[in-house]
């Protein structure tokens, strides 16, 4: 298990979810940048090249990490003559889930891609797909000074270089909260009190969106790890345990509770993340269960209402053996195409040095609100409620990874199928942990970890 809450203690502090994007500013073409530059001076005889680097922030409030990207890449191209990085945005779900796979598979990465570790970067181990940074990280100074590189390291390789880290919990709205005499919760009854309350003067208790499966299974993950405890994940990948358990199902059951009182947001099968932010941004809803890589969203002025009302706490104790535990971790960040060689390697490697620096982690803290992956000397400065972040983090008992780090892509896309039926009341939790269940048994069969 991934120990960060020590970490935390230390001065460290998490967060992630999304990586760094942007471009050169050269000339733009659809959701990408072109930066190639002029033609090199023949009497210094520069050969020009391209490197292709894939990222996912395309939204209007990544426009910051797109910001400090384009900066990092500024800094590549100059350290390396005739270099030109030509970006490629893709919506997150869509990179990690289709088009990087499909990439992988026929053998044609970008050079530079957004990665997530643990199952995915094993997979693409196994295919011979990630460049090995081992030597590069020694070779640059950078081994020691990571908090934890464990979900994009295989058979003691690293593989992949995490860009933040990221803690998940609840956001809530201190005014909404205040106006109706409500406390933040700390166990299971008193967040059904708070939101019976919310529902019943017409607040929406919880933002949230659906339309985009896998959001379903971030707050189901916490819940599940309360009443089964944190190493029930790898249990269902070793076949220790079942999704089918008494104590697993009790999540589900709870979970759909929720669904039945009409906790959650009114439509939100139809509606996507973004929508799900929106909504809890424009002050419209009481609390939204998520990852801190939103907090930069939240705190601007320019496109939030309540940058200075939001709070952050730890999912309610459930009374079971993983109560006041936090999903943290560092598993989104950016691997590199194994056939990188000669002046592209070369590029690549200005790239991780302009990337993964404190000047550029404290930076991304500060400007973003994005939780350094590397060691800081410096934490000064930060937004009040990344600081509520780190409190909250350094108080948990312990941490766990998500889920989707751990188990197989058909077992997490039999879950997601299985909730979205649910929350459509085309399915029960019985009915849910049964199929995930079979499809958990078929992935163990066919799997080789």
């Amino acid at each position: 298990m991934n120990k960060l809450a020590g970490i935390v203690l230390s001065g460290a502090v998490l967060a992630a979810g999304g990586t760094l994007a942007g471009c050169s500013g050269y000339g733009e073409n659809g959701n990408g940048f072109n930066l190639a530059k002029g033609g090199g001076n023949a009497a210094n005889k520069v050969e020009n090249f391209t490197v292709t680097l894939r990222h996912t922030q395309i939204r209007d409030w990544n426009r910051k990490r797109l910001e400090l990207l384009r900066d990092v890449v500024r800094a590549a191209e100059a350290e390396v003559p005739g270099a030109a990085f030509e970006l490629d945005g893709v919506e997150e779900a869509v990179n990690r889930f289709d088009k990087l796979r499909a990439e992988m598979v026929a053998g044609n990465p970008p050079h530079i891609f957004d990665l997530f570790g643990g199952t995915d970067t094993r997979d693409y181990v196994k295919a011979g797909r990630l460049l090995d940074l081992t030597p590069i990280i020694e070779e640059l100074g950078l081994k020691d000074k990571f908090y934890n590189l464990d979900e994009f390291v295989v058979d003691g390789n690293v593989y992949g270089l995490p860009m933040a880290g990221y803690a998940e919990g609840i956001f809530y709205n201190k005014k909404i909260f205040a106006r109706y005499g409500v406390r933040p919760p700390t166990t299971w009854e008193e967040l059904l009190a708070a939101a019976e309350t919310f529902k019943a003067n017409g607040v929406t208790p919880f933002a949230f969106a659906s339309k985009d499966a896998w959001v379903i299974n971030m707050m189901l993950n916490t819940m599940w790890v309360r009443t089964a405890g944190a190493d029930s994940v790898e249990g269902f990948v070793t076949g220790r345990k079942k999704w089918t358990d008494e104590d697993v199902l009790e999540a589900f059951k709870k979970y759909e509770l929720l669904v039945r009182e009409g906790y959650f947001q009114a439509g939100n099968q139809n509606l996507s993340y973004a929508e799900q932010q929106t909504t809890f941004s424009d002050g419209k809803a009481a609390m939204m269960f998520d990852g801190s890589w939103v907090v930069s969203q939240m705190v601007d002025p320019q496109i939030s209402k309540v940058a200075q009302d939001v709070g952050f706490i730890n999912f309610p104790s459930m009374g079971g053996p993983g109560d006041g535990l936090i999903n943290t971790s560092y598993s989104n960040g950016y691997g590199f195409s194994s056939k990188l060689s000669g002046n592209k390697l070369a590029a690549v490697k200005a790239f991780i040095q302009a990337m993964y620096n404190e000047q550029m982690q404290k930076r991304q803290l500060t400007e973003d609100s994005l939780l350094p992956a590397m060691k800081l000397t410096d934490i000064s400065g930060v937004n009040p409620i990344i600081s509520e972040v780190f409190r909250v983090t350094r108080e948990a008992k312990g941490t766990f990874p998500a889920f989707d780090s751990i188990i197989q892509p058909k077992t997490r896309e039999a879950l997601e199928f299985g909730m979205q039926e649910l929350l459509a009341g085309k399915s029960t939790a019985e009915e849910v942990v049964q199929a995930v269940q079979r499809a958990q048994e078929s992935a163990n069969r066919t799997s080789v970890r």
